[in-house]
């Protein structure tokens, strides 16, 4: 299927609107707590508790982000539909081998 100019740039500013929707209040949520954390940390012994956690989900985030990078850079996201296709190839395959060996018993 061929699509349009015009549909590729509808769909890229469809796109850049909700990821912009979505990502600015999520980044202004999660910053406005994240600074307030540290205020915790800074002011109260007692709210040193809070700062692993956050911690904790920033290394795991980061973690993540490192692992999707590395698969763009790898090409992994170039092709998505080729795995589809092949399990469909193999199952095939394996639909066929079963059925003769059936005729074989």
């Amino acid at each position: 299927m061929i699509e349009s100019p015009r549909a590729n740039r509808i769909r890229f500013w469809v796109t850049l609107a909700l990821a912009l929707a979505i990502l600015i209040p999520s980044l202004w949520g999660f910053g406005s707590k994240f600074v307030e954390f540290i205020a915790i940390y800074r002011g109260e012994v007692d709210g040193a508790f809070a700062i692993a956690p956050i911690l904790n989900y920033l290394l795991a985030s980061l973690g993540f982000l490192m692992m999707f990078l590395w698969a763009v850079m790898n090409g992994m996201f170039h092709d998505i539909e080729r795995p589809k296709y092949k399990l469909l190839e193999v199952e095939a395959q394996l639909d066929k081998s079963s059925k003769s060996e059936l005729r074989l018993r």
